[in-house]
């Protein structure tokens, strides 16, 4: 779930800074720039392990500030695919049900990777596994903030860095799918998550942790 990340950057330090330790200097301006953020095709970031390489400072004219090129490797989430996760559910819908993690909140699993046979009821807006023993069977609800233990199955990065470009009808259609993961909605219309995690609860063991607590 957690890898550690070669990474490299280079790391502007105020004048104002140059009587402090340039080391510590350089750590808190990784983390203020890192932690917590989506880097693309590398994951989310969480805290800086450590500093490998720190090279030469340049002043460049009409700056004042030192700025170094720095090796660093990053704690980064990046669950590989299979992995098994246990979150809670955060929200349910026709689409599917959204999962978090508590510090990742960009978990999908799709309707049609839920455990069969299922229904969406519409009053209690919850994903219900009609679960058949014998000849009896039994609504199992997916309550929201219940534990779920749930399989990644894909990861979808998506360059949200700003474009001068305008979003086709098709990108904008996209863009507005709740299945890609759309987090807020800003002046300038819905914004995609930069990382979504696609999961699967549709074999035995999977699904709600009370499901298989055996109580």
């Amino acid at each position: 779930m957690f890898i550690l990340t070669e990474m490299q950057d280079n790391i502007r330090v105020e004048p104002r800074k140059f009587g402090s330790d340039m080391g510590q200097e350089i750590a808190k301006e990784l983390n203020k720039k890192f932690a917590n953020k989506v880097v693309h095709g590398i994951g989310l970031c969480i805290a800086l392990y450590d500093i490998t390489l720190v090279g030469d400072s340049y002043i460049f004219p009409g700056d004042g500030a030192s700025h170094t090129k720095v090796h660093f490797r990053f704690v980064v989430f990046r669950p590989f695919v299979d992995e098994i996760l246990v979150g809670k559910i955060r929200s349910c819908s026709p689409e599917g049900v959204r999962v978090s993690l508590g510090f990742f909140d960009d978990i999908f699993i799709p309707h049609q990777s839920l455990q069969h046979p299922k229904r969406f009821d519409q009053k209690e807006q919850l994903w219900v596994w009609e679960y058949e023993v014998e000849d009896d069977k039994h609504d199992m609800f997916m309550d929201i903030d219940e534990p779920i233990r749930f399989r990644v199955v894909e990861e979808i990065f998506v360059d949200t860095s700003p474009t001068t470009v305008q979003p086709t009808a098709a990108l904008a259609e996209a863009a507005s799918s709740s299945v890609l993961g759309v987090t807020k909605t800003t002046d300038s219309g819905p914004q995609q998550a930069p990382y979504t995690i696609m999961g699967s609860v549709s074999e035995s063991g999977l699904g709600l942790l009370s499901w298989w607590s055996g109580g």
